[in-house]
């Protein structure tokens, strides 16, 4: 393998290795008493974290969900990483500008927020890839076939008779982690045939895939087919772990986090 972000995966101690959780803070979603407050949702985050960290291998925070939270959102953010740095954490940014300005936005997820990996647009090419992945010891995913509806808009369209654009964007990061080490794919798991196409094409590159719960894709069906040949993938799943069924109807406490605590073991684990 030889990253590091690799071996922290191999190496966890989580019951399910594939889990990533997904941490998208919804105060509309989050029950009472979590709702009304900042206070109250780092709480409700606290307490999803306390339920699942023996059970999923990363987390995944959104950081469009703490940014609407204001500036105390991204505060927030920070202190939980800060908080959990022994757990690995992916901020889903999806970020990509010319390369000064990916520097920038690169300098402030790693450096100044912590996170172990990001997501990436690849739309605008090397450049504005390049300054996250010159974090040697950090991890990029870069967006190739993504699980929501609008992927056939652009990224199903072909190329010529061979090649759509989400293969043409699996070939160039293929390229690019053999330069750099550090270069993933986020592919969704709402596009079963396009997930097992691509891991055909690239079979070592580690994928994160979203689309598994409440966007309807099947946890399990995903992880078999969307293992590298070390035996790695991310399989994020936000709603379905942080707002069970029913969870609005819990009042506090330590029912809530029963209920989220259940929810990931669904996906997998063994208490």
């Amino acid at each position: 393998m030889g990253h590091p972000f690799l071996e922290r995966l191999a190496t966890s101690p989580a019951q399910n290795k594939a889990l990533c959780v997904g941490l998208d803070p919804d105060p509309s979603k989050i029950p009472a008493p979590y709702s009304d407050s900042l206070s109250g949702i780092r709480d409700f985050l606290r307490g999803v974290i306390a339920a699942t960290q023996d059970i999923a291998v990363a987390y995944k925070p959104n950081i469009s969900f703490f940014e609407a939270l204001g500036i105390e959102g991204l505060h927030l953010l920070k202190e939980l990483r800060n908080d959990h740095s022994d757990l690995i954490w992916i901020i889903d940014a999806k970020r990509g500008d010319i390369g000064n300005t990916s520097g920038m936005q690169a300098q402030f997820l790693f450096e100044h927020l912590g996170a172990d990996a990001v997501t990436l647009h690849p739309y605008m090419g090397l450049d504005s890839l390049a300054p996250f992945f010159e974090y040697r010891d950090k991890f990029s995913f870069v967006l190739a076939l993504t699980s929501n509806p609008g992927a056939q808009d652009f990224e199903m369209l072909a190329l010529d008779s061979e090649r759509s654009l989400y293969q043409q964007v699996t070939h160039r990061c293929q390229g690019w982690h053999r330069d750099y080490g550090n270069v993933g794919l986020v592919v969704g798991a709402t596009h079963e045939e396009g997930l097992i196409h691509i891991r055909h094409q690239v079979p070592e590159l580690l994928f994160l895939i979203p689309g598994v719960g409440a966007q309807g894709g099947d946890f399990h069906s995903t992880v078999s087919h969307g293992r590298n040949r070390d035996g790695l993938v991310l399989v994020n799943v936000g709603r379905s772990i942080l707002y069970p069924r029913d969870v609005m109807s819990l009042g506090g406490g330590s029912a809530i986090f029963d209920a989220v605590r259940q929810a990931a073991l669904t996906f997998g684990g063994s208490k």
